[in-house]
């Protein structure tokens, strides 16, 4: 009996070393898959070739996103199409009398992006940038229940949204939304002056 209890301490303190040793955090971390989108920030990496002289300069602009916002990407969409194409001035003056709770998480990520622009994408005058893209996506959706009558269940969603913004420096652009278009003539002389700048790739 005195030999048994000697190694069964040993082969007890040697599982309580191994499970001290031992994680469990990595393999959980490394199959957990992040549901942040990802590409639209991957915008303000991308690095431009330097411009010829004489060519029309190159505007800054620079892409934020707002992630898992407790709101609706349906009902969010009509405050992000309210402010495209306006100034950033605009916007936020807009927005200020908007009654509803997406437009201060719209707001808050139009002040968040212009604040960036000026420290870090070396944009000068910060009243100096327009709305050129506002949209919302869809975030996770969480799924409840909700008791009925008579002992039944139903299902209640709990949505949440993305919010994707991106400030371009300038002024913005007199019709946005092209509600009036190009005559054919117009599209025409468009379409044939794309054509002449036409060139081979990679080539001189």
């Amino acid at each position: 009996m005195n030999r048994i209890c000697p190694n069964f301490c040993k082969v007890e303190l040697f599982f309580s070393l191994l499970k001290s040793n031992l994680h469990t955090t990595g393999p959980q971390q490394a199959w957990a898959k992040s549901d942040l989108p990802k590409t639209f920030l991957t915008f303000n990496k991308k690095i431009y070739p330097p411009q010829e002289i004489g060519e029309e300069p190159r505007p800054a602009f620079v892409c934020h996103q707002k992630t898992n916002i407790k709101y609706s990407p349906e009902k969010l969409w009509y405050v992000a199409s309210l402010v495209r194409g306006m100034t950033v001035d605009e916007a936020v003056k807009q927005l200020s009398f908007v009654n509803k709770k997406g437009a201060v998480f719209v707001k808050e990520a139009i002040l968040e992006a212009q604040k960036l622009a000026v420290t870090e994408h070396n944009v000068e005058f910060k009243s100096n940038l327009w709305i050129a893209e506002s949209f919302s996506g869809k975030g996770m959706v969480i799924k409840g229940i909700r008791r009925h009558a008579r002992g039944r269940i139903g299902e209640v969603r709990y949505q949440y949204s993305h919010y994707f913004v991106r400030l371009e420096e300038g002024k913005p652009p007199e019709d946005y939304y092209k509600r009036n278009p190009l005559t054919p003539q117009q599209q025409l002389d468009k379409w044939l002056e794309s054509m002449r700048k036409r060139k081979i790739t990679n080539s001189y």
